[in-house]
C-alpha cells in the first residue's frame, strides 16, 4: 500500500487497568456480546454540532463498514506493523466501526494481551478472546491515562468538533513511549474525473459537492488530513511519521462501492443538501458504468509516539 500511490510528508508540512477504569464509568458500558472538491466546497458550511452522520444502526451501515475495510485495512495494517505490535500490548481502538482493525490487533497481542475496542454504537464489532467491546464517547467518557502501548483511530477524529481536545485525551492515554496512529481523510484535491459528454463528471461532482456540505454540516472536516502530523506534533508527540496515500477508483473498487454505499446510507441528508434524488442516482450508475475512473480522497496515515520517560 505504501508503493506509488503514497507518499511520505514531513510532520511540518502537512490492559485489564485500562478496561477497569472503562468498567467503572457510569458512560462506558459493555456492549452486548462483548469479551474533486476543493477545499472551498467545504468551508463556510455551518456547523450544527457534532451528530456523526455515518449511524451503525443504519441499512447500509455493515456495507459501509466492508468497503472500508477492503479500502483502508492493507494500509493500515501495514502501518500499524511498523510499530512493533505483538504479544502483551495493551491496546486501544477508538471509533472500531465494523471490528476490522480491533480483531487484527487482537490477533498480534495474543495471547496475553489486550485489545480495547470503543463505539458510540458498537453493536457491529466482533467478540474474540482478549478483545473487549465497550460503548464509549471519545469526546465526554472518561478515559484512563498512561494505559496504552498502542492507539488507534482512523476517520474519526476528523468528524469531532472537539478534535484537538480528543488529540490531547488520546496522547495523554499513552503510556510513555506508546504510539498513536491516526489515519484521516483529505478532500482537498478530490476532483471529479473527465468523462465522455461531461453529464457523468457532472453528476459525480455534485454528489462529491453535496457528501462534502454534509460533513460540514455536522462538524466535520474532511480536509483535517492534511493537518494532523502537525497537530500530533503540536500536542508533544515525537517520531511523528506522516504518509500521504491515493488511488485511482474503477467499478468494482472498494472505493467506489464505498461511495454508492454511502449515497444510499446519506439519501436524505444529500437531498437536503441540494443534490436533486434523479442526479444522486444517475452519479450511482455513472460509478457503476464500465470506463469509469476516479481518483480517490486522500488518506493521511500518521504515526507518533509519547516520549519515553527519561
Amino acid at each position: 500500500m505504501t508503493g506509488k500511490n503514497a507518499v511520505t510528508v514531513s510532520a511540518d508540512a502537512s490492559a485489564d487497568a485500562s478496561a477497569d477504569a472503562f468498567a467503572d464509568a457510569p458512560a462506558g458500558v459493555p456492549a452486548a456480546g462483548a469479551a474533486g472538491v476543493p477545499a472551498a466546497g467545504f468551508a463556510g458550511v455551518p456547523a450544527r454540532g457534532s451528530a456523526y452522520v455515518f449511524d451503525n444502526d443504519g441499512d447500509h451501515s455493515g456495507d459501509q463498514h466492508r468497503h472500508l475495510a477492503r479500502l483502508l485495512d492493507p494500509l493500515t495494517f501495514e502501518r500499524l506493523a511498523l510499530t512493533g505490535v505483538g504479544a502483551g500490548w495493551n491496546c486501544l481502538e477508538v471509533g472500531a466501526g465494523g471490528g476490522s482493525v480491533a480483531l487484527w490487533l487482537a490477533e498480534r497481542v495474543a495471547p496475553h494481551g489486550h485489545v480495547l475496542a470503543t463505539d458510540i454504537k458498537p453493536g457491529l464489532i466482533p467478540s474474540r478472546e482478549g478483545l473487549t467491546v465497550v460503548r464509549h464517547d471519545i469526546v465526554t467518557d472518561p478515559l484512563p491515562a498512561g494505559a496504552f502501548d498502542l492507539i488507534h483511530a482512523r476517520l474519526v477524529l476528523s468528524h469531532l468538533p472537539q478534535r484537538d481536545q480528543v488529540l490531547r485525551r488520546l496522547c495523554a492515554a499513552l503510556r510513555p513511549g506508546g504510539f498513536l496512529h491516526l489515519d484521516e481523510i483529505d478532500i482537498s484535491r478530490w476532483v471529479a474525473p473527465p468523462v465522455s459528454g461531461g453529464h457523468g463528471a457532472e453528476a459525480y461532482a455534485a454528489y462529491v459537492g453535496a457528501m462534502a456540505r454534509v460533513l460540514g454540516a455536522a462538524g466535520s472536516d474532511p480536509t483535517w488530513g492534511a493537518r494532523v502530523a502537525g497537530e500530533m506534533t503540536r500536542a508533544g508527540l515525537v517520531d511523528v511519521d506522516p504518509v500521504r496515500w491515493s488511488e485511482v477508483w474503477k467499478p468494482g473498487s472498494a472505493g467506489l462501492d464505498l461511495m454508492i454505499s454511502n449515497s444510499h446510507h446519506l439519501q436524505s441528508r444529500l437531498t437536503e443538501a441540494g443534490i436533486p434524488l434523479g442526479r444522486l442516482r444517475e452519479a450511482r450508475e455513472v460509478m457503476a458504468a464500465p470506463g469509469f475512473e476516479a481518483p480517490s480522497f486522500e488518506i493521511h496515515s500518521v504515526l507518533g509516539r509519547r516520549a519515553p520517560a527519561v
